[in-house]
């Protein structure tokens, strides 16, 4: 959330600054919307990475609504390492062989909201805050490993089943705050620096999604 009031202040102070410079031979902005692709790193309960598409359509001036699509590959909280390793160190007592195990959360989202853009006298660059609600589909996805064997699918010989914190997908709504500048390369083409942060609320357990990353996108 600082990182949002900062990027909102940062936008304030550029008006400023923007009012003095020119804009002369930067061809302007098409008033329709657009639709970018983007790459980020993710990061929260974990260090990961994301990807995602969206698209946006002009209302005004000042105002845009959009709808985000991405996917992030971690979001696991530290509680889904140590309900994996108690199923873990019980495998290792029951049996001879080696016992590992990975734990990931990898989700899909999508969001829809409303972008604000901050007036500039400039077309060079566009700064923006943006806020948005959806759902966001989580997946519990832990191996076990027996002497490198996967086993995950087949714990019943060894007195075990999975409970939903190890196993399944939850759906869940998911909020998403932000900002960022975009810079246009030419008349349709345009980068889009970014940060997102957003909450996908599962009871008792949040979990937190900050990106930050790059956008390249096409307006039309």
């Amino acid at each position: 959330m600082r990182c949002v009031l900062a990027l909102t202040m940062a936008s304030i102070a550029l008006t400023g600054v923007a009012r003095a410079q020119s804009s002369a031979g930067v061809p302007p902005e098409p008033g329709h919307g657009y639709i970018e692709g983007s790459a980020q790193s993710a990061f929260g309960n974990q260090t990961t990475q994301s990807y995602g598409g969206e698209i946006g359509v002009t209302l005004s001036e000042i105002f845009q609504i959009f709808i985000e699509a991405g996917w992030a590959r971690n979001v696991a909280p530290a509680t889904l390492g140590t309900n994996a390793q108690t199923v873990a160190t019980y495998l290792a007592q029951v049996q001879t062989g080696s016992v590992t195990f990975t734990a990931k959360e990898p989700t899909t989202f999508g969001t829809a909201g409303l972008k604000y853009l901050v007036p500039l006298d400039t077309t060079r660059y566009q700064p923006y805050v943006m806020a948005g609600l959806g759902v966001a589909r989580v997946t519990q996805d832990v191996h076990f490993l027996i002497a490198g064997t996967d086993v995950t699918g087949n714990l019943t010989p060894y007195g075990v089943v999975l409970g939903s914190d190890l196993a399944g997908q939850l759906t869940r709504a998911m909020l998403t705050v932000g900002g960022g500048v975009t810079w246009p390369l030419g008349r349709f083409l345009v980068l889009d620096f970014q940060y997102r942060y957003g909450r996908i609320f599962i009871p008792g357990e949040g979990i937190n999604l900050n990106r930050a990353g790059v956008g390249v996108g096409i307006r039309f």
